[in-house]
């Protein structure tokens, strides 16, 4: 289930990532495994492979969910603000991950993965139990980024800053993986 910033947001972190070194090594051909700017979202809850039959029980999942996130103080203010703000990485060497961080009515968005996580668990549909770390994978260059390249980047995801944007949906998104990896959006429910 995830979730997908608004058109300037993706816009002005595009802008920003062209300007990192990771972004260069990308437009000059070093595979940096950067992640396609149409994959680029929030994962709400990480469910895994659920055969075609179940999909409904997903989707009827999120609507639940969502239904029990709106009676929830967290979301009386109506559409939570977010931004991508601040960044970071996952892992070490080869596992190196990078990543920029959600700021904002973080609290109303951590609410509702909680009541999408527990719907999906009532629902016997198996989802990834790590806590819940509002992030946006940009990359994943493992080793293949120079040390100091990966420091510079680091230092410039750590004071990024991009536009707020109302969250107004949430989404049960298949992804369909490969050379080309596509996100295929079953359905969508609105929030407010």
């Amino acid at each position: 289930m995830a979730l997908y910033p608004s058109p300037p947001a993706l816009a002005h972190l595009a802008a920003a990532v062209d300007r990192l070194r990771l972004g260069a090594a990308a437009a000059t051909g070093t595979n940096v495994r950067l992640v396609a700017r149409p994959l680029w979202h929030l994962t709400v809850a990480f469910l895994g492979e659920v055969p075609d039959e179940r999909a409904p029980h997903a989707q009827a999942a999120l609507e639940t969910a969502v239904t029990q996130w709106r009676a929830l103080p967290a979301a009386a203010g109506g559409a939570p603000m977010l931004r991508l703000a601040g960044g970071g990485r996952f892992g070490r060497g080869r596992a190196t991950v990078l990543w920029v961080g959600t700021t904002g009515d973080v609290d109303a968005l951590a609410a509702l993965a909680r009541q999408v996580r527990r719907a999906l668990r009532q629902a016997r549909l198996p989802c990834d139990r790590k806590p819940f770390r509002p992030h946006l994978t940009l990359a994943r260059p493992g080793d293949r980024l120079p040390t100091a390249d990966l420091a510079a980047d680091l230092a410039a995801l750590t004071v990024y800053e991009g536009p707020s944007w109302p969250l107004a949906e949430v989404h049960l998104v298949r992804s369909w993986l490969g050379p080309a990896p596509v996100h295929e959006r079953l359905s969508t429910v609105r929030l407010v």
